[in-house]
């Protein structure tokens, strides 16, 4: 008598986020507009990799409904980073309504401020 074959493939669940960002000021520094669909810089302590799936649900300064947002990690900010960078990861946006949402959002709050020269978290 064989063993059962054993076809169950687990596939790692995506990590949750909660980010608050409460001023229009830290919107534009954790936001990277120049990203394909949009991306945050989330400071976190936690070590992920290139290509994670991160769901995060974002509260926007006064917004009463969080923001359920899919994305996957595209940077990686280390801890002692060149420059005094707050250590964190970057998170694209994905393609579907979730993601689509929160740029609308985001472009809509920071307006005129996307032109600005302003140093930011991620460059």
């Amino acid at each position: 008598m064989s063993e059962p074959e054993n076809k169950l493939h687990l596939t790692p669940r995506p990590s949750v986020l909660s980010l608050n960002i409460n001023s229009k000021s830290a919107l534009y520094a954790a936001y990277m507009p120049f990203i394909k669909r949009g991306a945050l810089f989330v400071p976190t302590t936690r070590n992920y990799a290139l290509g994670d799936e991160i769901f995060m649900l974002l509260t926007l300064m006064d917004e009463p409904a969080r923001l359920p947002i899919a994305g996957t990690v595209i940077w990686i900010t280390p801890a002692g980073a060149q420059g005094n960078k707050s250590q964190g990861i970057g998170v694209q946006f994905s393609g579907d309504e979730s993601g689509q949402a929160a740029r609308t959002k985001i472009d809509t709050i920071l307006g005129a401020h996307l032109s600005s020269t302003r140093p930011t978290h991620t460059i």
